[in-house]
């Protein structure tokens, strides 16, 4: 059962892959028109070449040199000709497989981009990143050198064979026998390599995404001395990738020398059964050596074909991962007639709430609150209490299994999500900055901003004159993780970016983390004009950030357990006094 699913995946892959090369089917049919007339050129020659002997006799001298001449004139100009042929072919091959390569990572980043927040998750940037970029290659080379072998095989193989018949059918019976045990054999063998092959492109995803895991925390390594861990880990994740791809190619190129032993033995027989016709005048010997050239271009493509089936099983494996990603499940469309929201005046209400990441582990229990437009409400309460998750169903990143939430009374899960989100802006403690200059960094959200809302924001997040210092001040380039500024002047930078949204609803989470308390102090006074008569959520573990709040709500294990504000939760002496104390005991 397991077999036939494998066929049937394999197959299902062959057939979309077709897909994809049918979109330039135009560009295909004259690769194979030119392919069988470059075969079909190349096959004359072993006919030339038995002329050729065939003309050789003794005591004719000039006659005979003339005719000798000829033919291996007329032989060397198909031979050139099939080259030219070839090189084109080749040529096109390469445009074509590029074709197709870019429209595949155009698929595979689109379907990236429609998947939902959970997908990432759940899956490591580092295998994602392999098969966007080693997969495809994979499939680009294949598509770029074995397409085109295994066709102009198929045409080598069958026109070899046709002049063998017309040549001495009796010799061909030898390949009634040779030619099956080939087959056999390179089926058995497919069988059995397939699973490597699979393997080894899941090993070097997994090894993709410990890399791109331990790049991304190389500082956290150094300060706590794991070096040696994160060494060991990573050899051991390395040596996985190298014996799969190590059994993958070493049982695989197992299928080339097995074909090649069994068409030598071919060849063999061929030689005496065409000795013996000899010897007894009933083939010549022009022809008996044109037979023996035909037989090598016959057998050459078969062994050939079994040579690059490993190559081939390599392709299939990774388009197998390609399209695994392409059938994931993008993020859930929008019901029909969905409600757009334009300018959201900024009520929130949570209507018993319930949610969990995994069945049976729930974050949210029954969750129940309402805010008013133009409050600040911060959310506060241990780690795993449920604080980022809340952002997560305000920005419908996720569903809730269970209850509503509503904006303005409409409840946003009758909403379109691309209207919703434009209601919010949103600041992280990961900042995330691309490459590109300063100023369009800071206009992400809004590209019609000018200079001068650009800089009234930068001012407003006391980070204008770090800019202006920069060489080229705005139209500085900055790399594409940020790595020329400090964390602190990365998260301003985010900030400002915020400023510049005209969102009518702010998502603080943790947004004052990485830097230091002196701008901390200038970030919530910029904040605190940001957020005049907006409705505002603020995550926070400094408390400190949060004691203007409108409302804050106390989170753990997915409820409610307190809201106030500062003072009156401090009166209360419950969960927020304990949080409270625990931070300014000293």
């Amino acid at each position: 059962m397991k077999n036939n699913n494998s066929k049937n995946s394999r197959k299902g892959t062959l057939l979309r892959l077709w897909g994809y090369l049918y979109q330039f089917k135009w560009l295909l049919f004259l690769a194979v028109i030119l392919t069988i007339v470059s075969n079909l050129f190349a096959l004359v020659g072993p006919l030339l070449s038995g002329y050729a002997i065939d003309a050789i006799q003794i005591g004719k001298g000039n006659v005979v040199f003339q005719k000798v001449f000829f033919y291996c004139s007329l032989m060397a100009g198909f031979y050139l000709a099939s080259a030219i042929l070839s090189y084109g072919i080749s040529r096109l091959m390469i445009y074509l497989s590029q074709k197709i390569a870019f429209r595949l990572r155009k698929d595979l980043f689109n379907k990236i981009v429609s998947l939902p927040v959970g997908y990432f998750d759940q899956h490591q940037t580092g295998d994602i990143v392999s098969r966007m970029s080693y997969d495809i290659d994979t499939i680009n080379t294949s598509l770029a050198s074995d397409s085109v072998q295994v066709l102009s095989s198929l045409v080598t193989i069958i026109g070899s064979f046709i002049m063998m018949l017309v040549i001495s059918p009796l010799m061909v019976t030898i390949f009634l026998v040779t030619v099956p045990a080939s087959i056999l054999l390179t089926r058995f063998l497919t069988t059995k390599f397939q699973p490597l092959f699979r393997k080894r492109s899941a090993k070097l995803g997994e090894l993709n995404g410990l890399t791109e895991e331990l790049l991304s925390g190389e500082q956290t390594t150094k300060v706590y001395h794991q070096e040696e861990t994160m060494i060991t880990r990573f050899g051991q994740k390395n040596k996985e990738a190298m014996d799969a791809y190590y059994n993958a190619e070493y049982y695989g190129s197992m299928t080339g020398p097995s074909v090649n032993f069994i068409n030598n033995v071919s060849l063999s027989l061929i030689s005496v059964l065409g000795a013996f016709l000899f010897l007894f005048g009933h083939l010549t010997l022009g022809k008996l050596s044109s037979f023996v050239l035909y037989s090598r271009k016959f057998s050459g493509p078969i062994n050939e074909l079994a040579n690059i089936f490993s190559d081939l099983q390599s392709s299939i494996a990774a388009a197998e991962r390609i399209f695994k990603l392409l059938d994931e499940e993008p993020e859930v469309q929008d019901v029909s007639n969905a409600y757009t929201f334009e300018k959201a005046r900024g009520d929130i209400r949570f209507d018993h709430v319930a949610f969990s990441y995994q069945k049976e582990q729930p974050v949210i229990r029954d969750l129940s609150f309402d805010i008013s437009a133009g409050n600040v409400v911060a959310i506060v309460g241990p780690t795993g209490a449920g604080k980022t998750t809340i952002v997560n169903l305000l920005m419908r990143f996720y569903d809730p299994d269970s209850g509503a939430i509503y904006l303005d009374g409409q409840n946003i899960k009758e909403a379109t999500r691309s209207s919703l989100r434009k209601q919010y802006a949103m600041v992280l403690q990961d900042t995330w900055l691309f490459t590109g200059s300063i100023f369009e960094i800071l206009t992400y959200g809004n590209e019609e901003a000018t200079l001068e809302d650009v800089i009234k924001a930068t001012k407003a997040a006391h980070i204008h004159d770090f800019i202006t210092q920069l060489p080229k001040g705005y139209d500085t380039v900055m790399t594409e993780d940020g790595l020329a500024i400090s964390q602190g002047q990365k998260q301003l930078l985010t900030i400002a970016r915020a400023m510049l949204l005209n969102a009518e609803l702010l998502i603080l989470d943790e947004a004052t983390s990485n830097v230091d308390t002196q701008t901390e102090l200038q970030i919530q006074e910029a904040m605190s004009k940001l957020m005049v008569n907006k409705t505002s959520f603020i995550i926070a573990h400094r408390l400190s950030t949060i004691r203007e709040a409108d409302l804050i709500l106390v989170v753990n294990d997915g409820n409610i357990v307190e809201q106030g504000t500062h003072e009156e939760l401090l009166a209360q002496q419950g969960r927020y006094y304990q949080l409270h104390q625990a931070q300014f005991e000293n």
